[in-house]
């Protein structure tokens, strides 16, 4: 059915603002030209938001895009991203091979990171090296280095498990 994932997008206070912060200090190339302010009658209920207006550019991420959207009109309900622990919430995370040499490039950068980095050595995440940081809207984002894998035997009689016993569909 699905073929790959396209992009992730996120909605932005500042589009030249966030391109900076992004391409700049992130090192995400732009996959394509900022667009010019959208403000068609039909783009408002194509994205379920009356009477929007928007502008967006694309970044490379990998193998897919990250969508920074600025939208002019409406003005936002909320004054910055939703704490993740509210439904709708989301976050990007970076994978990275070093994540000490990560996280020490872009705190010289000024990058405020929210912890030290995290490790995990056993469970279900065994391996990770994860740690979270903003962008300038406050948006959360995450440092993720995969220091060791763990067996996939394991991880394949795990989601074997979890679907054998897993709450009937509502």
């Amino acid at each position: 059915m699905f073929k790959a994932q396209s992009h992730v997008g996120i909605t932005v206070k500042d589009l030249d603002r966030s391109i900076y912060f992004y391409r700049d200090l992130l090192g995400l190339p732009i996959g394509t030209e900022p667009s010019p302010w959208f403000n068609h009658a039909e783009l408002g209920p194509a994205v379920g938001v009356p009477g929007a207006v928007l502008r967006q550019v694309c970044l490379r991420l990998g193998d897919t895009y990250l969508e920074l959207l600025e939208y002019s009109a409406p003005e936002s309900e909320t004054d910055g991203p939703l704490k993740s622990n509210n439904l709708g919430a989301s976050h990007v995370a970076f994978e990275v091979d070093d994540i000490a040499v990560a996280k020490a490039e872009l705190e010289s950068k000024g990058v405020e990171f929210f912890s030290e980095i995290n490790v995990v050595d056993d469970g279900v995440l065994a391996g990770w090296r994860w740690v979270y940081f903003s962008d300038p809207d406050g948006y959360p984002l995450e440092l993720v280095e995969y220091h060791y894998q763990r067996p996939q035997s394991e991880v394949d009689a795990g989601i074997a498990e979890y679907l054998a016993h897993r709450p009937p569909n509502n």
